[in-house]
């Protein structure tokens, strides 16, 4: 089965959550937290494991509208911004739907051809 090494945006977003979450005792989920892990420490990560974490994005890009999610709110960083980093941010959220959609296309290329 495929993997996939994280990027080193997505290195440096998951370190910053995990100091965020060290420094303000709060933000992000267990999950969340091995999920940093794994990133900072390069862990290839299974499909089935980035499509978790695009749906995890897909699910909180809301959060990025709530106060506290950018530099010089009230709040900041807010618990959704520690989550946000924790999944390895903008970078994990790009990576991930780059990953998953790609691979939705070689499926349905598979399909087709199966089909015919």
């Amino acid at each position: 089965m495929a993997s996939f090494k994280p990027t080193s945006g997505m290195k440096t977003e998951a370190k910053k959550g995990l100091d965020w979450r060290k420094e303000h005792g709060r933000g992000g989920t267990r999950i969340g937290i091995a999920r940093a892990r794994d990133i900072v420490n390069n862990k290839e990560l299974p499909l089935r494991t980035v499509k978790r974490m695009y749906s995890f994005f897909a699910r909180h890009e809301v959060d990025k509208k709530a106060q506290g999610f950018r530099p010089g709110e009230d709040g900041f960083p807010s618990n959704g911004r520690i989550a946000w980093a924790l999944w390895g941010g903008d970078a994990g959220f790009r990576w991930s739907k780059r990953i998953v959609e790609s691979e939705k296309k070689k499926q349905e290329k598979a399909h087709d051809i199966l089909k015919n």
